[in-house]
């Protein structure tokens, strides 16, 4: 069960600046507050907090709206208590089995500090104001011979085309009973569905649904949840968010710099910025529509401040101004847009807590590695598109360049014997006969072993067809990588829910690496 490492920079579709955050952090140290390597940070990070006592008391009460009460949430009310944050959208279902990842680790981190002596407690942002359906109305389990299987919900006819808090969303009817049968077969299906079933009554919202699910799973490891959304919450947020209203123009001046500055360097930036981009929405109805002011009109709103929603970069500075944050952790998507956010934590918070990678992880089953084994293939060279796997696997099954060794072989034969009878005839033309009948007969038992090699040829190629199938649907399904890709629950199905346990034991927050865990 011990996990192996493997580097992010052999993976498809890492970014430089991920690479170089996880591996060069020098090189982009001047976007960051705090270099995430080094094991002094989050405790500079830590006492970096002021953290007023009326908030940590607000927050608490809100929390206790949200989770009911609990050890952890009594710690978060103790002075000095710290929080690692970190947050994913509402998906349908929980989202990709990352978000499970990222949940584990910021309780590991918060066990961690806390054996420290710095006090901490482990939070997730619920990511219910995006309105962005689409992205999470879809997600994907598989089945028992780790094939896709699709789930989706459609929109209800008010959301349709129109810019709605996705956490709101009411589902008529959630997919559970597709979810069930893709999970009949293994061993856990039928209690997973059930728990699904619990969380995923008709009529949930997404916020709802999610929450109920996460905090199944999470139960066992004091994770608090946090959803924007509560009016209680959006109480507190007021003054940084009317704040931000008045800087507006110095804050969009600051990201707009900040972009050449990732430009410049050689990276991207996350978030896409331009002069009339805002950084801001307003609530109205359940709606999420993007503020086009002029740059003076912008502080007008102060007063409005609980009914403000604030884009990906300000989303974050939110967070922490609402939390006592030591520490965030993201997946190289948020960390790419907290570069840019860094401009608006100097102006507006004054702090920005440590940036800490998720941990990461792909699961194999017993199949999975005899398969690579046999085939001696690393588990980088197998995530590729599924024809091209099956070909590096027939090169292992079949001899390379066995079919051009039959047909070399055949011509050679034919002009040795041709040039053997062409000497015989002279001397005795019944030795020459008897020469054609021999080769007749070699020709076809050479034929007959190509027929042979031929059928062998063509089971090998059916073998390799159906274990590049298997692996690609659990390693690489879709050309994504599995954690991006598929639910953490055929997982929860197959392994049985102490997956969720010998996660949290793999988990190392000091290492940089991609960990492929053997179950």
């Amino acid at each position: 069960m011990e996990p192996s490492c493997i580097r992010h920079t052999e993976l498809p579709g890492t970014s430089r600046l991920f690479a170089d955050f996880s591996y060069h952090f020098d090189r982009v140290a001047r976007f960051y507050r705090y270099n995430p390597h080094d094991p002094d940070s989050l405790r500079a990070a830590a006492g970096a907090i002021n953290y007023p006592a009326d908030r940590r008391a607000a927050m608490v009460h809100a929390l206790a709206g949200q989770n009911g009460d609990s050890p952890a949430l009594a710690r978060l009310a103790e002075p000095g208590t710290v929080a690692v944050v970190t947050g994913q959208q509402v998906g349908l279902f929980g989202g990709p089995a990352y978000t499970i990842y990222k949940a584990l680790t910021a309780v590991r981190i918060a066990r961690n500090l806390s054996e420290q002596g710095i006090a901490a407690v482990p939070i997730f942002w619920l990511a219910s104001e995006d309105h962005d359906f689409p992205e999470v109305s879809l997600t994907w389990s598989f089945d028992a011979s780790h094939q896709p299987v699709r789930l989706q919900v459609d929109a209800p006819n008010e959301a349709k085309g129109r810019p709605r808090c996705v956490g709101g969303i009411r589902l008529a009817a959630p997919p559970v009973e597709e979810l069930r049968r893709s999970l009949e077969a293994f061993p856990n299906g039928r209690e997973v569905a059930a728990l699904v079933e619990e969380a995923y009554p008709p009529g949930v919202t997404m916020a709802q649904g999610f929450r109920a699910l996460l905090r199944k799973i999470m139960e066992p490891f004091g994770l608090l949840l946090l959803d924007p959304l509560d009016p209680n919450v959006r109480a507190i947020s007021a003054p940084l968010v009317a704040e931000a209203l008045s800087a507006a123009p110095e804050l969009k001046a600051g990201l707009l710099e900040r972009n050449r500055e990732l430009a410049s360097s050689g990276y991207h930036a996350q978030v896409h910025l331009e002069p009339k981009t805002s950084l801001f929405f307003l609530l109205e109805n359940g709606e999420r529509v993007p503020l086009r002011l002029k740059d003076s009109e912008f502080a007008m709103l102060g007063g409005r401040a609980a009914d403000i929603s604030p884009n990906a970069l300000l989303r974050p500075v939110m967070q922490d101004y609402l939390l006592p944050t030591a520490a965030y952790v993201g997946g190289p998507a948020e960390l790419a847009y907290l570069a840019q956010s860094r401009v608006i934590y100097d102006r507006l918070l004054g702090r920005m807590p440590v940036v800490l990678p998720r941990s990461a992880f792909t699961l194999l089953d017993a199949h999975a590695v005899k398969l690579l084994d046999r085939y001696k293939l690393p588990l980088p060279a197998a995530l590729v598109h599924e024809e091209a796997l099956k070909e590096r696997l027939a090169e292992a099954l079949i001899p390379p360049g066995i079919e051009t060794a039959f047909e070399e072989t055949t011509a050679a034969l034919q002009r040795h014997l041709e040039g053997l009878r062409s000497e015989m005839e002279p001397f005795d033309h019944t030795l020459g006969f008897a020469l054609e009948k021999s080769r007749a007969k070699m020709l076809y038992q050479l034929e007959k072993l190509r027929r042979k090699t031929g059928r062998e040829i063509q089971r090998r190629d059916a073998r390799a067809s159906g274990d590049a199938r298997y692996l690609n649907g659990l390693l690489f399904p879709h050309r994504h990588l599995q954690e991006r890709f598929y639910s953490i629950l055929p997982f929860l199905a197959k392994h049985g829910f102490e997956l969720v346990d010998h996660l949290l034991a793999a988990i190392e927050p000091n290492c940089r690496h991609h960990r492929v865990l053997a179950l």
